[in-house]
């Protein structure tokens, strides 16, 4: 009989502990409305291109329908360095670290809300084909900025949650 109280107890204590989900309400929710009036203000370079695409496409923007509230400034840092070295001096792994110091500015009261930095590596093997090198450190890149854009909005979500309260 323990065995079936046990855990239907345990679930009416998680309802006390305060957790909330942050999309609570879904698209119409306070942190769904609020991510969607930040602007990506544009950021330089290739990896630039990409990691305002990634941050677009997760903050929902025109999805409110509303104006822009908030400005993101973003600087990327792109690092590939060599790390393994064989036996005939040649490089055989090489590591891709992307860092991103972002700024989320109050456009309405010129403040800055959020300040931090998020980033994110990958190891990657340098084979006998320079093309298929070339290749993995894009797909390093793509991989990275997916992973640097997602720890952003998770942070810049709980920001405005906290505000929203």
């Amino acid at each position: 009989m323990i065995r079936f109280f046990a855990p239907l107890a345990a679930l009416a204590l998680l309802g006390g502990c305060g957790l909330q989900p942050i999309y609570a309400g879904g698209s119409n929710g306070t942190v769904a409305r609020s991510l969607a009036q930040i602007d990506v203000a544009p950021i330089p370079g290739d990896e630039g291109w990409l990691m305002r695409n990634a941050l677009s496409d997760r903050l929902g923007r025109g999805a409110s329908g509303g104006g822009t509230q908030y400005r993101l400034d973003v600087v990327l840092d792109d690092q590939l360095e060599g790390l393994g070295l064989l036996t005939d001096d040649t490089i055989g792994r090489e590591r891709r670290t992307l860092r991103a110091r972002y700024q989320l500015v109050d456009l309405s009261t010129d403040t800055i809300i959020v300040d931090a930095t998020a980033g994110s590596d990958a190891g990657i093997d340098v084979v006998g084909s320079e093309y298929a090198t070339i290749a993995a450190e894009q797909t390093a890149l793509e991989n990275l900025t997916q992973d640097v854009a997602d720890q952003i909005v998770v942070r810049l979500s709980r920001v405005l949650r906290d505000q929203g309260e």
